[in-house]
């Protein structure tokens, strides 16, 4: 069974890796988890440091446009449908079949 860790623990540990007063597998042996999953935190805290200073409403922004953008392309596609089936409508009106 896996074991999971939470979001303040996982800081914890790879805020401590980054420091580097102690190596990984003497962190990993302080709290009772392998090496690599030290690195891995690590390595993942760097990767995300950069949106830690980012403006929230700047990020809201782009989930604005991008759901806006979902949007029109969801009305896009219902209009597309709604002329499709009045064309296969009309196509059967005239020629009795769909092919």
């Amino acid at each position: 069974m896996r074991k999971t860790y939470d979001t303040a623990f996982k800081v914890k540990v790879a805020i401590e890796a980054i420091k580097g007063h102690m190596t990984l597998g003497e962190l990993a042996q302080k709290y009772q988890i392998h090496p690599v999953q030290v690195s891995q935190w690590k390595k993942q805290l760097l990767e995300g440091a950069d949106g830690v200073f980012e403006r929230p409403n700047k990020k809201r922004a782009l989930e604005r446009k991008s759901e806006e953008e979902h949007d029109r392309l969801l009305k896009t596609v219902g209009q597309l449908k709604v002329e499709n089936d009045f064309l296969k409508k009309k196509h059967r009106e005239y020629y009795g079949s769909e092919s």
